[in-house]
């Protein structure tokens, strides 16, 4: 079976048909970086990834591009707020989204191109508009024209009409109240780059049409975003890219929100939850876990008391791999994936549009699977339920033995992680030399001051071993 994905232009699941076989080319929008992220900011980038990871598991070469917008309304507000310069803001949080990116495992982009590095395109496909009388220049701003584009609206599923006009204060030099800013003229004191019409600065839309072109051409496969960019996001990029000649993106994936009591999270709201204050709570990985464990195109409500239940069912699955590893090394190569071993239902489940739950099920049931056959000292068993779940948890980026959960021997490289460890095993040492002078009361103490801490301790055939409660 091949790759099915929701496409939002047509209201439909479709089949992913590449433009070149065995290639996919992959354009996300990525951070407006006016502040640093919060947990719905960085679903989107978690969400593309585990795309990405499934094109890559199933064959494809993968060029993945990711924007990031620097300069915008609120980020020139910001820097003017604090008494610096535009793109010292702009640094200062697209740095802060990279730190999010990579503590929650998301592979870097091919590229990560910035708007402010893309000025020429922008200029150059302003022109072919303009000359295409789909834009025009007024007072130093340029405008996209929409009613020259019969099909604006088609991907949000509005009419022109029903539109609400533009309320800022260059609407008299409109065509059409409707018509949006390709180009801004520059204000007094803000960042400007001189055009054919004067200095300015881009205008949101204009420079993914411009750098998506860039990087993947004037066609290209998949186009991603969150379901806010819908419109007038996506459709003014729509608009613009195909008044210009190119067919753009074949298929528009979009992913859902992250909610806190019902509503989208955002700053505006004050109910954001900022990226580096939560991993401070809980390990990356389990945050990871709960994001991709709903279906991409569903609303995940936050709580901290869902994230704990995510983190204890990832916990889950890593006791059974080290009680599992324990029972079969040597005979598993533990840091090699085999995509052979992967449950043809799991396959059947991302290939039916990333269906994340359908696939967390397959993932749960080799788990028990394996966990039976551990009891039974089954090696052989445990051996297959050991890669099949490596490579389904490879796929979601949720290998504890891979990068950048562990390091390449498979021990942790969270420093924390490691001297919990080390005091562990000194407490688990005094508890082995009370219990071989026969003191039980102390060794069960010590057994319980741990338990009264989280940590549960298990006598196993392999030797103890013990795992962090929530």
């Amino acid at each position: 079976m091949s790759l099915r994905l929701y496409d939002t232009a047509t209201r439909a699941v479709r089949a992913f048909e590449p433009m070149t076989a065995g290639k996919a080319g992959i354009y996300l929008c990525g951070a407006t970086v006016q502040a640093p992220p919060h947990v719905g900011h960085v679903r989107s980038g978690v969400a593309f990834d585990v795309l990405r990871r499934w094109l890559v598991a199933r064959g494809y070469d993968v060029t993945f591009v990711r924007n990031v917008t620097d300069i915008d309304d609120k980020i020139i507000h910001n820097a003017g707020h604090e008494g610096v310069p535009y793109w010292v803001v702009a640094m200062r949080n697209e740095r802060a989204f990279t730190r999010a990116y990579d503590a929650l495992g998301c592979l870097p982009p091919t590229y990560e191109p910035r708007a402010t590095g893309h000025i020429p395109e922008m200029i150059a496909l302003m022109q072919r508009l303009i000359d295409a009388d789909h834009g025009y220049a007024a007072n130093g701003d340029v405008y996209f024209d929409v009613r020259s584009y019969a099909a604006y609206g088609d991907l949000s599923g509005q009419r022109i009409d029903d539109m609400l006009a533009s309320p800022d204060s260059a609407a008299q030099a409109k065509r059409d109240p409707r018509d949006f800013a390709m180009w801004k003229a520059a204000k007094p004191g803000e960042p400007s780059w001189q055009t054919p019409w004067g200095p300015g600065r881009p205008g949101w839309h204009i420079e993914c049409s411009a750098m998506a072109e860039r990087y993947l051409g004037a066609q290209f496969d998949i186009h991603g975003g969150g379901l806010d960019l819908i419109f007038p996001h996506h459709e003014n990029e729509i608009a613009q890219s195909r008044a210009a000649g190119g067919a753009f993106a074949n298929l528009w994936v979009h992913n859902a929100w992250v909610t806190t009591a019902g509503e989208k999270m955002s700053k505006s709201l004050g109910n954001s939850l900022l990226v580096d204050e939560v991993i401070r709570r809980v390990r990356p990985v389990e945050l990871r876990y709960y994001l991709v464990g709903a279906h991409y195109r569903s609303m995940l409500e936050y709580s901290d008391e869902a994230v704990r239940e995510a983190g204890q069912a990832y916990r889950r699955i890593e006791g059974f791999l080290q009680r599992a590893r324990e029972l079969v090394r040597p005979d598993v190569a533990l840091h090699a994936i085999d995509a052979a071993a992967r449950p043809a239902a799991f396959d059947e489940a991302m290939d039916d549009d990333l269906a994340a739950p359908a696939a967390f099920a397959v993932i749960h049931e080799t788990v028990r699977r394996g966990n039976a056959a551990i009891a039974e000292q089954d090696a052989a068993q445990a051996a297959d339920c050991l890669r099949a779940s490596l490579a389904m948890l490879d796929v979601f980026g949720l290998n504890p033995w891979a990068e950048p959960w562990a390091s390449a021997s498979g021990t942790s490289t969270d420093r924390a992680t490691d001297v919990i460890d080390a005091l562990v095993q000194v407490v688990l040492q005094q508890r082995q030399q009370a219990r071989a002078r026969k003191d039980f009361v102390a060794a069960d103490s010590l057994r319980d001051g741990l338990d009264a801490l989280g940590i549960r301790v298990e006598d196993t055939p392999q030797g103890v071993r013990w795992t962090l409660e929530a």
